[in-house]
Formats: C-alpha cells, sequence, structure tokens
C-alpha cells in the first residue's frame, strides 16, 4: 500500500454533488444544507464592529491564502483556504461575483483526501474547462478539474498526487513539491512549484521556483529552476504562491515570501529556453505581512493585457469566528519597462453613496484641518494635493473627535532614495495611535517608495472599511493595513501641512454600501 493511501483524510464536512445546467444548480443552492448553513453564519456575525462591509470575508469560520483566482463563463471565481468548522482543516472556499465587488458565497469547492489539506494553488481556465493545481500536504501537487458553470463539481486527476512529495526510489529529489501554478505553451502544460534552493551566502536558503511540464497533467517531468537574474530577491526569501502570467509585453511573477512577504519579479520569457529572465522587482506590502499585512496573492488575466490580483489581509486583534480578510481586487498593468500600474478593480463606483465635495483651499503649515461634515468608517476618499514645497502633507482617517485615535496617511515628497535617475517619494500608513484597545496590536509603519514627477500633484484614492485602510497612489503604488479604533467616535477625518503651506485641490468622499445586503 503506497503511504499516500495509508491514511483516510476524508473531510467530515458535508460534499455535494451538483448538476450540469446553470438553472439547475441555481435551483439546487436555494435548499442546499451546506449553501443554508453558510447563509445563516454570514448573518450571525454581520454585525461585529470590525468585520468589514465592502471587503470579501468568509461566511464561516477562518480564511487564509486566496487561491485560483480566474474568469470563468461570465463569472469571476475566488477560491481561498477555508477552515469549516467541524473539520479545519484547509480546504478550497470559493465565491463567485459578476463585478469583482459584490461576492456570492458557494459551497466548498475542493475537499482533502488523499492529501490532509488543500494548501495554495492556481487555475488555468481552458474552453472546456478549469484546471486548479495545489499543493496536497503530506503527499505533494494535486491537479483537479471542473466544467460545470459554478465550478461545483470536482474531479482530481489520476485520485492521488501528480507530482508526488517523494521519488518512487526514495532519493533525494532536485526540487521542492510545494504551492504551484500553472499554464500553457504549445499544447504543453506547464507549472511551477515554489520553494528554496540552499545557494545562498553560507548555504543560506535563496527563493527558488521550479519548472515541471506536463501533456496530460498527470504525468510531470522536472526541467530546472525557472527564474535568472534575480538580484532582487534577499537571502532568506522563499517562492510560495507563485502566480506567473504576461503582462503586457513582458511577464511577471507573483509570490510570497515567508520572510519578508508579497512581491513580484517582471521581466522576460524565453520561450526557447524556458527561463525567466529578471529585470525589475517591488513589493506588495512594506514590512512583515503580520500582524496587521498585505498577505499572499491570487493573479489571473484580464483579457486586455493586465492582471487582477487579490490578497488576504492579516488580523491584528482577535475576533471570534472569523480573522482574514480580502483585500480589494487590483488591477496591475504595465505603465513603463519595468514599472507597474497599479488601480482597485470592478465596480466599486457601484457602492458609492451620500456624495459629499470639498472645494480646493489652503492648507497653513503645522495647522490640522478637520473636515468636520465629512465622517464614517466605511468610505471612499478621493483627494488631490498640490504639496508645493512642504516637505510632509497627511490625511488623518478614522479620527476622533479629541484625537486619542487616528489613522495617519502620510506623503513624504522627495524623501526617498534615487533610483534610475529619479527621485522616488514615500507614503505612509501609521496605527501607531489608530487603537486604544488593549488587544489591537500596532503595526510599524507601513511604507512604500512611489514616484511623483516635479509638476504632478499627488493623488489620492482612500478605501476605509471598519478595520482596514487600502491607499491607492497616483496609479503607481498601493499600501494597506488593518486597523481596530475602539471608539464610537473614531470617524473623522483632517489634513495637515508640515512645515510649509500646501493646497488642497479637491476631495471627494462617499459613504459605501454593505455588498451583503
Amino acid at each position: 500500500m503506497s503511504p499516500e493511501n495509508e491514511v483516510d483524510y476524508t473531510s467530515r464536512v458535508p460534499q455535494y454533488t451538483f448538476a450540469d445546467t446553470l438553472e439547475e444548480q441555481e435551483a439546487q443552492l436555494k435548499t442546499n444544507p451546506l449553501m443554508l448553513r453558510l447563509i445563516e453564519a454570514r448573518k450571525s456575525i454581520a454585525g461585529e464592529s470590525h468585520r468589514p462591509i465592502y471587503h470579501y470575508v468568509n461566511p464561516e469560520h477562518t480564511l487564509n491564502d486566496p487561491n485560483g483566482l480566474c474568469f470563468w463563463q461570465g463569472r469571476w471565481h475566488l477560491f481561498y483556504q477555508a477552515y469549516p468548522p467541524e473539520d479545519p482543516r484547509q480546504h478550497w472556499g470559493h465565491a463567485i461575483s459578476d463585478d469583482l465587488i459584490h461576492w456570492q458565497d458557494l459551497p466548498y469547492a475542493i475537499y482533502p483526501n488523499p492529501e490532509h489539506c488543500c494548501f495554495s494553488g492556481a487555475t488555468l481556465v481552458e474552453d472546456n474547462r478549469v484546471i486548479a493545481i495545489y499543493h496536497g500536504t503530506k503527499v505533494g501537487n494535486m491537479v483537479a478539474i471542473s466544467s460545470d458553470p459554478l465550478l461545483l463539481n470536482w474531479e482530481k486527476v489520476t485520485g492521488k498526487a501528480v507530482i508526488p512529495m517523494t521519488s518512487p526510489d526514495g532519493s533525494p529529489l532536485p526540487y521542492r513539491v510545494f504551492d504551484p501554478c500553472i499554464w500553457k505553451k504549445d499544447g504543453v502544460y506547464y507549472s511551477l512549484s515554489g520553494g528554496t534552493l540552499p545557494h545562498g551566502p553560507g548555504g543560506q536558503p535563496i527563493r527558488a521556483n521550479f519548472l515541471l511540464r506536463s501533456v496530460n497533467l498527470a504525468n510531470w517531468e522536472y526541467l530546472h529552476p525557472f527564474v535568472e537574474d534575480d538580484r532582487f530577491t534577499l537571502v532568506g526569501d522563499d517562492g510560495a504562491c507563485p502566480y506567473f502570467w504576461p503582462i503586457g509585453d513582458r511577464h511577471i511573477l507573483l509570490f510570497y515570501s515567508h520572510m519578508s512577504g508579497g512581491q513580484y519579479l517582471l521581466g522576460d520569457y524565453d520561450t526557447q529556453r524556458d527561463k525567466f529572465i529578471v529585470t525589475a522587482h517591488d513589493k506588495n506590502n512594506f514590512g512583515p505581512s503580520g500582524p496587521a499585512g498585505v498577505h499572499a496573492p491570487s493573479a489571473t488575466p484580464d483579457g486586455k493585457g493586465g492582471l487582477i490580483v487579490i490578497y488576504n489581509m492579516n488580523p491584528a486583534k482577535p475576533s471570534q469566528g472569523w480573522n482574514q480578510i480580502m483585500t480589494l481586487p487590483r488591477h496591475l498593468t504595465l505603465i513603463g519597462k519595468d514599472e507597474l500600474g497599479v488601480e482597485p478593480a470592478g465596480d466599486i463606483e457601484s457602492l458609492r453613496c451620500d456624495h459629499q465635495h470639498v472645494d480646493g483651499m489652503p492648507l497653513p503649515a503645522n495647522q490640522e484641518v478637520v473636515l468636520d461634515n465629512i465622517q464614517g468608517n466605511a468610505m471612499e476618499i478621493m483627494v488631490e494635493i498640490n504639496p508645493k514645497s512642504a516637505p510632509l502633507v497627511e490625511l488623518n482617517v478614522l479620527r476622533s473627535p479629541n484625537r486619542e485615535e487616528f489613522t495617519r496617511i502620510a506623503f513624504f515628497k522627495d524623501r526617498g532614495y534615487r533610483r534610475l535617475g529619479r527621485h522616488y517619494s514615500w507614503i505612509t500608513i501609521d496605527s501607531s495611535y489608530s487603537s486604544v484597545l488593549p488587544d489591537a496590536r500596532s503595526r510599524a509603519p507601513e511604507t512604500a517608495p512611489v514616484f511623483i514627477g516635479q509638476d504632478e500633484p499627488l493623488r489620492l484614492r482612500v478605501f476605509v472599511d471598519r478595520s482596514v485602510v487600502e491607499v491607492f497612489i497616483n496609479g503607481k503604488q498601493c499600501v494597506a493595513m488593518r486597523v481596530y479604533p475602539g471608539l464610537e467616535n473614531s470617524v473623522g477625518i483632517s489634513l495637515r501641512s508640515q512645515g510649509q503651506d500646501s493646497e488642497l485641490n479637491w476631495l471627494d468622499a462617499w459613504q459605501m454600501k454593505n455588498i451583503y445586503q
């Protein structure tokens, strides 16, 4: 008997088989016991003060990495590591959306067995089916296939690991079997498996992603480490949760390092040698991923040369029955040879209500300007500022009237490093004073570089959602953080210019609707 069949890892979560037509599936879901349970679970914790109302949060128990984001038959599908309460091992949770903003929960998609847990992975959409590849703990990388309208029914190829964690003769493998992704070239499937190589200084590990290929999804041949010329990632990084896709006329490899967080490599795909030649690098979180930080990615092509990517975000305060959340989906595009643009993706504008506008006005040096008539803890704020010669301008959100609590968004003009002849600025989210609660953990300020031209105004698009703040800067950078205000009146907004005068060009604010109502 093979080792992967020695233990029965069948899930204790109810599993159902659904019909093959959309009409029948929708009818079945209305009365499905698991669906009804998820609906009631979501209702039971909807009123918690720090639970977001327009970022995706799973309906019951806890979640981890997003997985297999894809577009199939007119809908976006988000999978994620879910921990059902009666069997809290990783299953693939599942939600769908028409617009990347309003999400509908679906039953768990992929259940463990023969694997112990269903870890992270990716999907590949073909004309007549969707292929999921993921890591099955204790056995290896798994492949499952679905072709029904809502991707409710999944069948595992061969019923066992297609890339086993051990070789048939027990000899050491030249590659790591871990989080995989998948793509297709010239009729052949390719997969990256995440991990490390012991080639760093003093034998320390460095990031690696191992390339394998297959003609039938069942039998895989190892080729070699995939990435060349990576002088960017750190000694100690690993290449978990990889997603390799074209972007513009180049390619991008997004991944997660358990040491230094989410990041990406940008470069060119040498299809003759099957190598990725790296020319640029940046990060998706700027500091540890926990507490309160952005975590792992899931990405898929947008069909127009860009990518849609979503991340999970870690908590920084205990919560009953739930913990992590998803960021808003982000749209990545290539705006320069080695530069990405980033904007919020999906129909976020459909959530806006109660619009308020502030005309331009001076921001006198060293004076906090409180916008008394604009308040909220579930808002979108768009603001344009001319920093002039001020070394620092800031926007404070979730501010209490007496400033016991506030979350500071600060822009340090031309205070970053010089890179390739350009002087960068810094954008920061600072949660040092976000909460007076004794069990809310502060995070070191999340600080990212962003290039703003000399005559270019600062444009911020800020999303506040109960316990999350996401900031998009001039379509070129994004920083995000979890925060936990403890005072009911921590809903204010203020502006400040430090040292010298600056000018507010305009500000627009909206209250945001609940996507679950």
